[in-house]
């Protein structure tokens, strides 16, 4: 059963603005240490930073509150699965949130995709709920 569905375009210019303006600031309050060291190592970092905002975006809507509530940006994570596929990793009032809208019995599956082609990077999340006992 789905929980819930988001998503979000972002301009990469206008995080490439942000990122000249604010620089360390607004990458320390937005984005987690992973999310930091993978950007930084890519070429185009800003394209990199702004799909990872873009997901964060839409995982708030997914979860219905936006940013309010308790879920902050670094609450969201954008982590690699082994294979390299991505996915988020929730901690703090975005995790709490989570749990809440969880059903008894079954566990929360995030599936996400993310994308960019210049000027602009976009991120769906879906919130899957399955039965504990299956994968």
């Amino acid at each position: 059963m789905i929980i819930g569905i988001g998503s979000d375009l972002c301009d990469i210019r206008r995080i490439e603005k942000t990122l000249e303006r604010f620089g360390q600031r607004f990458i320390d309050r937005t984005f987690t240490a992973i999310e930091q060291a993978k950007a930084e190592r890519r070429a185009q970092r800003a394209g990199t930073y702004a799909k990872r905002f873009a997901a964060k975006e839409a995982c708030s809507k997914a979860l219905g509150t936006g940013f309010r509530d308790g879920v902050y940006f670094r609450d969201i994570g954008v982590i690699n699965a082994p294979g390299g596929r991505p996915t988020l990793a929730l901690t703090n009032g975005a995790k709490a949130r989570l749990e809440a809208l969880t059903p008894k019995g079954m566990k929360a599956v995030i599936h996400i995709t993310l994308t960019d082609e210049y000027p602009l990077a976009q991120a769906l999340v879906m919130i899957e709920a399955l039965p504990e006992t299956q994968s």
